[in-house]
């Protein structure tokens, strides 16, 4: 892939947190996470490196999984590069594992955290925070007691440690606690590990409140961070389906459906740990049963696990999300190991289907609550990305009656009294601010919000004809204003000759002004919040550049003793101008850091 098409491919990305992959063929070359996979991903555009160069330019395919969080992100990133060996994470990375919580296959089980369990071990996890983790197992065994000491300290004790003495364990090694009150204790710290976090903050809990109420106040301040810790903890990542003590495997299946088309995003499970994803494009049939028992046109994934549109799926008009898995879940399992269970947004609408699944042993299931609905939450996350025309851009294009407007430019001026004139042009890529496309310009001092505006639209149409600005043309400018500064806008594109879409948006009562008059969308209409987000971007970005440059501007403080640099700011940041310093108070001016009484009375004579 070169730059171009890396930059549009990134173009097309989301900007949340996620996994990329950079692939050749049916090989991963590269697994990368992001906290926005569009900014991520279009860094490779000038890669820093010849080596990282040479794996770009190999790529022939960018592929990618959008995450609730950057820690899932991270996880997902490592199980991905463990399970695929990707050549160049072999020697760009440290693949280096993560923090998990084992209990140890013993009859009186101890509790560790560790990145190597030991065989037969029941560990849970993987965890990012390493020192919450140790947080979470202090806690636990504070209030379960139990061991933490390997089996060779363990063996052959006669009295108990000093970790039973500090309360910490329960002392089985000399039978201060039977065995089966133990294995309960066990129990239910495992209960805690597999997403009941009542197990261990109700407890936790209660003691706090008994510490307070017998005026010890560290200890319950000290269970009180424990606590916060513990219910935060199943927030942290590791996304677990049951603990890897369970040898099953399983997939979460969610779909959508847009118009002829749908997604199917998967996502797969070993021994309780996310550790691949796959998205897929099924496309509706036209026509009716040729006798093969297909639909016509009807064509069976090729088992690439890429979103290429290979898979058909039945009549259009009586597509929904439960047909479109009935119609995936016979073809994609066709030729592929069944999983031990299959967790799913909706149950499929043929129940033939799930009879065939669970007679070869599969679970079928449409979770409600818990690890394993948040688990087809994200699914569904994935299967919408690549939304149609029903999301807000798509319904702003629509609304003017223009091609989706994925790229919008915003504009607006800022100045003090037609000092400090600036601009500024903000950039939104599908919805999302996109920074590095943001620019900003001095303009001539006046005060003239008309000719200030044509002035900066002029700038940047000139610069896009005479190819001096390296950003995409957008698909739609939005002006902060009115019908005036609108006129100005289109003046400039008259004068030079640039052909792009442009409305203005009114602060005072949000009415959106476009050649063809003025109209009042519905306050709720997503396209209007849309244009109210880039306006008010555009606005705040105006307004910073102008504070910065105002700042710089010599004024008549300048020249008055006792008033440096530091203070003259501090000043116009204050009053806002210098006539309002000239005005102010001798108290309101040692309100300000920096001025005392001396350097007040001599702001009052000076000015």
């Amino acid at each position: 892939m070169d730059a171009d098409a890396v930059r549009e491919r990134a173009g097309a990305l989301p900007t949340e947190p996620g996994v990329y992959q950079f692939r050749r063929g049916d090989t991963t070359l590269y697994v990368g996470k992001a906290v926005d996979l569009r900014d991520r991903v279009r860094s490779y555009t000038d890669p820093r490196s010849g080596r990282i160069r040479g794996m770009v330019e190999r790529a022939d395919e960018i592929e990618f999984a959008v995450t609730d969080t950057e820690t899932q992100a991270l996880l997902l990133e490592a199980n991905l590069i463990k399970r695929l060996s990707p050549r160049y994470n072999v020697r760009l990375k440290d693949d280096k594992s993560y923090p998990l919580v084992a209990f140890s296959e013993h009859s009186v089980p101890r509790i560790e955290v560790t990145r190597d369990p030991e065989e037969g071990a029941v560990a849970y996890g993987p965890f990012t925070d390493k020192g919450r983790v140790e947080t979470v197992v202090k806690a636990v065994r504070d209030v379960y007691g139990l061991r933490g000491c390997s089996d060779h300290k363990y063996a052959n004790r006669d009295r108990p440690c000093l970790d039973y003495e500090m309360g910490i364990c329960s002392a089985p090694c000399t039978g201060e606690i039977d065995p089966a009150s133990y294995a309960e204790d066990v129990a239910a710290a495992k209960r805690f590990f597999e997403g009941e976090t009542g197990a261990l903050a109700d407890p936790l809990r209660r003691r706090m409140e008994a510490a307070a109420e017998s005026a010890e106040f560290e200890r319950a301040a000290n269970l009180r961070d424990r606590l916060e810790a513990v219910e935060a903890f199943h927030g942290e990542g590791g996304e677990a389906v049951s603990d890897r003590g369970d040898d099953r495997t399983v997939d979460v299946l969610a779909a959508v459906v847009e118009g002829d088309t749908a997604r199917v995003a998967r996502l797969h499970s070993e021994r309780g740990q996310l550790v691949d994803r796959s998205r897929h494009r099924l496309d509706a049939a036209v026509g009716g049963d040729d006798g093969d028992g297909r639909a016509d046109g009807e064509r069976v994934d090729d088992g690439d696990g890429g979103d290429d549109g290979d898979t058909k799926i039945g009549d259009a008009d009586a597509n929904t999300p439960a047909t479109v898995l009935s119609a995936f879940l016979t073809q994609y399992y066709a030729e592929r190991e069944f999983p031990d269970a299959i967790y799913s947004a909706e149950r499929p609408s043929d129940p033939d289907v799930v009879d065939w699944l669970e007679a070869e042993g599969v679970s079928v299931r449409v979770p409600g609550a818990g690890r394993e609905a948040k688990l087809v939450e994200l699914a569904l996350k994935n299967a919408r990305k690549r939304g149609g025309r029903d999301d807000p851009v798509g319904a702003l294009g629509d609304r003017l009656g223009v091609e989706r407007p994925a790229r919008i430019e915003g504009f607006d001026v800022s100045h003090a009294q037609g000092t400090a004139v600036v601009g500024s042009d903000v950039c939104f890529v599908d919805g999302s601010a996109e920074t590095a496309d943001y620019r900003r310009k001095k303009l001539t001092e006046r005060n003239d919000d008309y000719a200030n505006m044509r002035e900066l639209v002029r700038w940047r149409a000139e610069r896009a004809l005479d190819g001096a600005d390296d950003r995409p043309d957008p698909d739609c400018l939005l002006i902060d204003g009115g019908e005036g500064q609108l006129g100005a806008a289109r003046d400039a594109l008259a004068e030079t000759g640039w052909d792009v879409p442009v409305v203005a948006l009114a602060k005072s009562e949000e009415l959106v002004v476009t050649p063809a008059g003025t109209e009042r969308w519905p306050e709720d209409a997503p396209e209007l919040h849309l244009l109210q987000r880039v306006r008010d971007e555009a606005h705040r970005f105006a307004v910073q550049y102008h504070q910065t440059v105002r700042d710089e501007v010599k004024t008549v403080l300048d020249d008055v003793p006792g008033v440096g640099p530091e203070t003259r700011r501090r000043l116009l940041r204050r009053f806002g101008s210098v006539e309002s310093v000239r005005e102010a108070s001798r108290e309101d001016l040692t309100d300000v850091d920096g001025v005392g009484d001396a350097t007040a009375e001599t702001l009052r004579t000076k000015l």
